[in-house]
């Protein structure tokens, strides 16, 4: 019996987690739900899979939970970043799903390596923080990381059996979201409604707007860089809409691998959760014959210009990535709040990125990257402000 820790559980991720949870009770238990504010679906989580432990974000959430649950079956509830580390690091917990959205998460995850526990990895943003730091430490400590985004969990079984020397390049394909082929004079005028209505998958709001700004891809690209130790050049994006082939690597000796199936990240859920092993899928099976068509382009680095920044901010390295992921943050959330235009999204981070004052060079540390964050949330927000005018 594995048990787990869901970072994140009223997400897309966290919820989709359980449900393999549900469908594999005879290999998972879950020991602690972490969420943040949706103490209705927390509850219901609560009732059904019975955690020792739960975290809300703050402690009028934790005494609303305790009123809303009978004494007899209440798991212990904690708070507040320092909850949220505490069942990261729990003795009992053999793997921590990290689903917390955004930068929230990087925190207690490193507080989960720190103590060797396997991660199963969905929150790609602290990757691009602290991808250095957080591969070191779990190198130190034995930590396994399993990526659960559908692409890098098709790198990493592309790369099983093989030498890591004879890859040539990986290909993380991208659905194009849904404004591929929305003419690029077009974009100023979309809408948070339009953004967040994705062809082929359910995510989040912020993933969502992320994957029609192509955005997403680019926090992919960063890290992906960390996951499988590959320089930038080396790292590649096709446009791939149907969103069955999930990512490629070439080899020297132009073999190609994909990984496939249909798109539903219980898929890469269930192998992070699962690996070595395998469960039966939970969806739909992948009928070739009735896809018929896969379709690859190249990026619009014009019409997507978060691309581009998001290899330029991986190449300066040290914190930049931290500055070009927190001002992503903060713009969408500007943009979805009808504060700024879906290509002003875009601007905020350039701006942001050109007025860093917090690249610390080598040996970064998780101060250096956490002051990056707070500085360019800040300089983000203000920029903002300017728009509004």
């Amino acid at each position: 019996m594995k048990y787990l820790t869901i970072l994140g559980s009223t997400g897309s991720i966290g919820v989709n987690t359980l449900n393999v949870v549900q469908g594999n009770s005879q290999r998972y238990r879950v020991g602690a739900l972490a969420a943040g504010s949706n103490l209705p679906l927390l509850l219901e989580q609560i009732v059904k899979f019975q955690p020792r432990q739960v975290v809300v974000k703050e402690e009028s959430l934790a005494e609303k939970l305790a009123a809303a649950l009978p004494g007899s079956s209440r798991p212990e509830i904690l708070w507040g970043e320092k909850g949220y580390c505490d069942v990261a690091a729990a003795d009992g917990i053999d793997m921590v799903v990290s689903a917390m959205a955004g930068s929230a998460g990087l925190v207690p995850t490193l507080a989960a390596i720190n103590v060797g526990k396997d991660i199963a990895l969905a929150n790609k943003e602290i990757m691009v923080m602290a991808g250095e730091l957080i591969t070191k430490k779990a190198r130190e400590t034995g930590s396994r990381i399993l990526p659960v985004d559908s692409e890098h969990s098709a790198i990493f079984q592309c790369l099983l059996g093989q030498h890591r020397q004879d890859v040539k390049r990986i290909i993380l394909t991208a659905s194009g979201g849904p404004f591929l082929h929305l003419p690029r004079e077009q974009l100023g005028s979309v809408t948070p409604t339009q953004a967040l209505s994705h062809p082929n998958w359910q995510m989040g709001k912020k993933i969502s707007v992320d994957s029609a700004t192509m955005i997403n891809k680019g926090l992919e690209v960063i890290e992906a860089r960390w996951l499988f130790d590959l320089d930038y050049n080396r790292i590649h994006i096709h446009v791939h809409p149907q969103s069955i082939v999930h990512s490629l690597v070439e080899y020297l000796d132009g073999a190609m691998l994909a990984q496939l199936g249909t798109p539903d990240m219980r898929t890469p859920i269930a192998y992070a959760l699962s690996f070595p092993e395998r469960t039966a899928a939970m969806g739909q099976y992948l009928d070739l014959l009735s896809v018929r068509t896969l379709e690859f382009l190249p990026p619009d680095f014009e019409k997507f210009p978060g691309l581009k920044l998001a290899y330029e901010a991986g190449r300066r390295g040290a914190t930049t990535p931290t500055v070009f992921n927190a001002a992503n943050e903060v713009a969408v959330e500007a943009f979805l709040g009808s504060k700024i235009s879906f290509t002003e999204i875009c601007k905020v981070i350039e701006d942001t990125i050109s007025l860093t004052a917090c690249n610390n060079g080598d040996n970064v540390t998780v101060d250096d990257i956490l002051a990056a964050d707070a500085w360019a949330r800040l300089t983000a927000g203000e920029i903002i402000c300017k728009i509004g005018l």
